[in-house]
């Protein structure tokens, strides 16, 4: 009997040693310290001092941002950094960092460099952390800029035909200008700093390109249409007027001056391009065609070039 009864007290005493985990995360859950998530924390790069925070001799330090001197503060799409204003093998460390709107950090006291960013839009200032609570702005001096282009007439590009490039406004010495933003799609706001910027915009993927330089003002959302004077052109190979396309046809473009602007290969060559002459070039086996015709803006046109004898090119011609 004793035996037994020894026995069922360490099978007792086992299952409990073994729930002793358990019933210890049950009772934190309970008392709410499972849940303790200290506010923006996974924001924050990990503190160089080992002392916690609150018990440091730093201060709270609130930041916000506005878009002009007299503007609300920005309430969501910021992105803070903090860094030290002493760099570390060419770069500035960064100490802390938040998403959203304003932002509060505890920092020990010393000087800091705080950069805000919203969007491509963004400022930099120099501050100073002390053992009291304070607050800081900066102005971002930024706006939007929104982006959209039509053919001749009003009517509407596709979307995804069209794309705008954002660039400097001030050229370098050599012609070129520095990118900013590539492949943007229209109709979309994006945030800059206030100034002139160089806007490409280009519809298809050969020639049909528009270049304007549009001025972005603090506070405001500037929205600018380019016109394009383009169509869509689609070419094919036939052996008869209204016949089928043949197939496994190389394809060469030429512009005006007889400079080659595109190649393709296939039964049907489809592109945009800028209203102006061209030469089409097709070759299908040995047989080498070419015809002439004209872009008009905004009428979009099938032409078919004839393999025809009269269409038709000496190879020897086409291959100088």
């Amino acid at each position: 009997m004793f035996e037994g009864r020894l026995r069922l007290f360490l099978v007792w005493l086992c299952a409990a040693l073994f729930m002793l985990p358990v019933s210890l995360a049950a009772a934190q859950e309970k008392d709410g310290v499972g849940d303790l998530k200290l506010p923006g924390i996974s924001s924050y790069a990990t503190p160089k001092s080992e002392a916690p925070l609150a018990l440091g001799g730093g201060g709270a330090i609130t930041l916000s941002a506005q878009l002009t001197d007299k503007g609300t503060d920005i309430t969501r799409g910021l992105v803070w950094r903090v860094f030290k204003p002493e760099a570390v093998n060419g770069k500035l460390p960064m100490v802390a960092s938040a998403h959203g709107g304003s932002a509060v950090f505890q920092l020990e006291p010393g000087s800091y460099l705080v950069h805000a960013s919203y969007g491509r839009a963004g400022a930099t200032k120099r501050i100073t952390v002390g053992k009291e609570a304070k607050r800081e702005s900066l102005v971002l001096d930024a706006g939007g800029l929104k982006l959209d282009a039509v053919l001749s007439g009003g009517v509407r590009i596709p979307p995804k035909k069209l794309r705008f490039s954002i660039y400097e406004g001030t050229a370098e010495a050599n012609g070129d200008r520095a990118l900013i933003i590539p492949d943007v799609e229209p109709n979309s706001v994006v945030r800059l700093n206030a100034g002139i910027y160089h806007v490409v915009s280009t519809y298809g993927a050969v020639n049909a390109v528009i270049r304007s330089d549009i001025r972005v003002e603090a506070g405001k959302l500037t929205e600018a249409t380019v016109e394009h004077h383009a169509a869509e052109i689609t070419m094919k190979l036939v052996r008869e007027t209204g016949g089928e396309a043949i197939a496994d046809t190389s394809w060469s473009l030429l512009n005006e001056s007889g400079d080659p602007i595109k190649e393709t290969v296939g039964a049907f060559a489809s592109m945009v391009l800028a209203e102006g002459d061209y030469t089409i070039i097709a070759k299908n086996r040995d047989r080498i065609y070419q015809k002439d015709f004209t872009v008009v803006a905004g009428q979009n046109q099938e032409i078919e070039v004839l393999a025809s004898e009269a269409a038709a090119m000496d190879p020897e011609e086409g291959a100088d």
